[in-house]
C-alpha cells in the first residue's frame, strides 16, 4: 500500500472514532434537537458531513475514471499529505463557516439515518481512495470554497480534518456553556 494512501486511511479512521464519541456524548433525546435557531442538530451535523464526503467521492471517482481513460502512471510523491491542509484554519471553531448549500441538510434524517448515510458515504470516500492507490492522482483537482484547489489526496485529508471540526461542534452540543 502506498505510504499516502495509508496516511489517509489513518486519518481517516481516527478522526471518524472522534466524530463518533463526540456523537455518542450527545444525549440520544438532544441529537435531532438544534440547540439554537441558527445552530444544526446533531443529526444534522452528521448529515452534512454525509452530504460532503458523498459529493467528494464521487468528484474523486470521477476523476479516476478520466485517468483511466487517459492512462495511469504510477505515484511518485510519497510526502505526507497532511502539512499541505491548513489543518489550523480548518479546526477554529471560533471562525465560523457557512456551508454551500449543495451540503447543508435538507432531509429531516433521524440521527439513525444520518449516522447510516454518513458510514455509506465513508464507504465510497475509502473505495477512491483504495482505487487510487499507487496511481498518480495529481492531476485530478477541484477548488475548496475556502481553502483554494485541493487534489486528490488533499480531498481526503480534507474529509478527515472536516470530520474533526464538526466533531468539536458536536462536544459543544453535548455540554452546553
Amino acid at each position: 500500500m502506498h505510504p499516502r494512501t495509508q496516511e489517509l486511511l489513518s486519518v481517516l479512521e481516527q478522526s471518524h472514532a472522534e466524530l463518533r464519541a463526540a456523537f455518542d456524548a450527545v444525549p440520544e433525546a438532544q441529537r435531532e434537537q438544534p440547540q439554537a435557531a441558527d445552530r444544526w442538530s446533531a443529526a444534522q451535523v452528521i448529515e452534512h458531513l454525509a452530504h460532503t464526503a458523498t459529493g467528494i467521492a464521487t468528484l474523486l471517482s470521477r476523476g479516476l475514471r478520466k485517468l483511466e481513460r487517459d492512462g495511469l502512471r504510477p505515484a511518485t510523491d510519497e510526502a505526507p499529505v497532511l502539512p499541505t491542509i491548513d489543518a489550523a484554519r480548518l479546526l477554529d471553531r471560533a471562525q465560523r463557516v457557512q456551508a454551500p448549500a449543495t451540503v447543508q441538510p435538507k432531509h429531516g434524517l433521524t440521527a439513525q439515518q444520518a449516522w447510516q448515510a454518513l458510514d455509506d458515504s465513508r464507504r465510497m470516500l475509502i473505495e477512491a481512495l483504495r482505487a487510487g492507490d499507487g496511481i498518480d492522482t495529481s492531476s485530478i483537482k477541484a477548488p475548496h470554497p475556502a481553502l483554494g484547489e485541493l487534489d486528490f489526496h488533499q480531498w481526503i485529508a480534507f474529509v478527515g480534518l472536516h470530520e474533526r471540526r464538526h466533531a468539536a461542534q458536536l462536544r459543544e452540543v453535548a455540554v452546553p456553556a
